[in-house]
């Protein structure tokens, strides 16, 4: 087993009577990229809090490279928070230097570094332009630049891909693919599921404050009924035909006159299988789709399973 980074053991943490994180565990080991995920509003930020020690739980325990969260082991933390801020009125590469002077790297080395990586993030033309006049995805940028330029080993982004065009979420993923590679141990939340299925090694899964899921992307898309969804040309109700190869999900007739059925596969049952009892059937198809699981639909399913049911937005794709 690796190094555990960072564990929260039982902790919950109460706002004006309402409970934002409730009896929530999970380990982040060393080397691996964790997603913390889910919908606006279920207590990731405030976790990560407490995880650094910004806030102090009503209950539980929090450890940090092995102890309570104290500014030494912050020293070898990079934390992007939510809320964004930058000196609007500084250059960019004094703002850059600053944050890396705040966590002890040399002035000289802080603009090689600095300047290193706004090339890196495609930014070098406006190392001495004032932040104020960034657009918000360039001044997203600075933030992660000003996040990473201490190289720490430990780096917590708290939805790092909100206010990014598609092309700079790619990007950040590379940036943080290489990070990992390099050593570094990554915790990153999110609400938009696709990039954790991308990248992560693990992923927590929470709703309400409360943990429906602790595992790899592997084993959450296990608890997800595979599907065959078809399109059929027939006079006939072939409920007989499909019933036996699990259970039917949907079931409805086209304007165009097909009809359409979504199936999720019994226990031991293949989408060939399902084809072959449309070819011996004599069945006409006009659709024929073994329909892939996604992190999403995995998330849903086990809140819904949970009894943890939220209304918070979640997206599946990102935008």
């Amino acid at each position: 087993m690796s190094e555990i980074i960072l564990s929260l053991a039982g902790v919950s943490k109460t706002f004006n009577g309402k409970a934002a994180v409730s009896d929530l565990s999970f380990d982040v080991r060393r080397g691996k990229i964790t997603g913390f995920l889910g919908p606006n509003g279920a207590g990731k930020s405030t976790s990560l809090r407490m995880a650094l020690g910004i806030l102090t739980p009503d209950s539980g325990q929090v450890s940090l490279f092995g102890g309570r969260p104290r500014a030494s082991a912050l020293e070898r933390v990079g934390f992007l928070p939510e809320e964004r801020g930058l000196y609007r009125k500084m250059k960019v590469i004094d703002v850059i230097i600053f944050f890396a002077r705040l966590k002890g790297v040399a002035p000289i080395e802080a603009r090689r570094r600095g300047l290193a990586m706004l090339d890196e993030f495609g930014l070098g033309d406006v190392a001495e332009s004032k932040v104020k006049t960034l657009s918000k995805g360039m001044a997203q940028k600075i933030q992660i630049i000003a996040t990473l330029i201490h190289d720490p080993e430990f780096i917590i982004l708290d939805e790092p891909f909100s206010g990014l065009d598609p092309v700079n979420q790619k990007a950040l993923e590379r940036i943080v693919r290489a990070r990992a590679e390099a050593g570094a141990t990554i915790l990153f939340s999110t609400h938009v599921m696709e990039h954790a299925e991308r990248l992560c090694d693990q992923i927590v899964l929470v709703a309400r404050g409360r943990k429906v899921f602790d595992g790899t992307v592997e084993e959450a898309l296990g608890h997800v009924p595979r599907r065959v969804v078809l399109e059929t040309v027939s006079e006939t109700d072939l409920t007989p035909v499909f019933a036996p190869l699990g259970e039917i999900a949907e079931s409805r007739a086209n304007a165009d006159g097909a009809h359409h059925w979504m199936i999720n596969l019994g226990r031991g049952v293949e989408a060939q299988d399902v084809l072959k009892a449309c070819v011996d059937g004599n069945i006409k198809l006009l659709r024929f789709e073994p329909a892939r699981a996604h992190l999403h639909d995995a998330f849903v399913h086990l809140v819904e399973t949970s009894g943890q049911f939220s209304n918070e937005k979640l997206e599946g794709e990102a935008v």
